[in-house]
C-alpha cells in the first residue's frame, strides 16, 4: 500500500468517526446536523460508539451554564438547577420521558405485555412524575454539595459520558424486549461498540476527577446494572425506555458517587 492509500485510508477512518459522533448527537440531542448521506436507525449500532462522547459534549454545556450562573452572583443551588435545566433542554427531555415512562410500566403493570403497553401510552402517571422529581432533586442537590466550580464542571462532564456510556453497554447486553420501536430498530451494538464507549466515560472521569471519578464511575455502573437486570425481570430485555431510564440512573448515581468521594 503507497502512501497515498494510507492517507486515504486515515481520512475515511476519520469521516466514519465524525459521521457517528454526529449520527449519535442527533439522535441523543435536539441538534440536527448536516449529513452527506441519508442514514437510519439501522446505522446508529456503530454510532453508538460515540454515545459517551455526546454526553461528554453535554455536560460541558451545563458545566459552562453552570460556571457563568455562579460568576453572575446566582446561589449554587440555583445554578445547579439552571445547569440541569440546560442539559435537559439540549436532550428535548428524552432520557427522562423513558425514565417516566419506564418507571410507569415497571409499577403499574401486573404482567410483562401490561408493562411494556403502559410504557409506550404518552400519558403520565404518579409513579414517573415521582421518579422524575427524584431524578432532577437528586442531581440539583449533588452540585450544589460540590463547593467548587471546577469541580461541579467536571462532575457534570463525567456524569453526562458515563451515563451515555451506560446506554450502549445495555444496548450491547440485554436483547431488545420488542420486535418493533425505537430500540430493536437501532439494534445491538457489537462488543467494541460498548467498549470504546466505556472506555471513553472511564478515561473522562479519571482525568477530569482521579480516584473520585472512579468511585463515581463503578457506582454509577452499578447502579446502571442493577437497572439493566431489573428490565431483563420485568419485561426480558430493553427498550428505548429503559435506556432512558439508564441513563438518568447513571447520571444521578455517578453525581451521588462524587458527592461521597470528595
Amino acid at each position: 500500500m503507497d502512501d497515498r492509500q494510507q492517507q486515504d485510508n486515515g481520512e475515511n477512518g476519520l469521516a466514519a468517526w465524525g459521521r457517528d459522533l454526529a449520527l449519535a448527537a442527533m439522535f441523543l440531542t435536539r441538534l440536527r446536523l448536516p449529513l452527506r448521506e441519508a442514514s437510519g436507525l439501522a446505522d446508529l449500532r456503530r454510532a453508538s460508539r460515540m454515545f459517551a462522547v455526546v454526553g461528554l459534549l453535554v455536560g460541558l454545556a451545563g458545566g459552562v451554564i453552570y460556571a457563568l450562573a455562579i460568576e453572575f452572583g446566582f446561589a449554587s443551588w440555583l445554578a445547579a438547577t439552571i445547569a440541569v435545566a440546560t442539559t435537559i433542554l439540549l436532550t428535548g427531555g428524552l432520557h427522562e420521558d423513558g425514565l417516566a415512562d419506564m418507571t410507569d410500566g415497571f409499577a403499574g403493570g401486573a404482567s410483562r405485555d401490561e408493562k411494556l403497553a403502559i410504557m409506550r401510552d404518552s400519558r403520565i402517571g404518579s409513579f414517573g412524575t415521582l421518579a422524575l422529581i427524584f431524578s432532577v432533586l437528586i442531581r440539583v442537590a449533588a452540585l450544589a454539595s460540590l463547593a467548587d466550580t471546577a469541580i461541579v464542571v467536571a462532575a457534570l462532564i463525567a456524569a453526562n459520558a458515563a451515563s451515555r456510556a451506560a446506554m450502549t453497554a445495555i444496548m450491547h447486553g440485554l436483547p431488545n424486549a420488542r420486535e418493533d420501536g425505537l430500540s430493536a430498530g437501532v439494534g445491538r451494538p457489537d462488543r467494541t461498540a460498548a467498549i470504546i464507549g466505556l472506555a471513553i466515560a472511564a478515561a473522562v472521569a479519571l482525568v477530569l476527577l482521579q480516584e473520585a471519578g472512579l468511585l463515581a464511575f463503578i457506582i454509577a455502573g452499578g447502579a446502571a446494572a442493577g437497572l439493566a437486570l431489573l428490565a431483563r425481570r420485568q419485561v426480558g430485555g430493553q427498550t428505548g425506555d429503559v435506556l432512558g431510564a439508564a441513563e438518568q440512573v447513571a447520571q444521578a448515581a455517578f453525581l451521588a458517587g462524587v458527592t461521597l468521594a470528595l
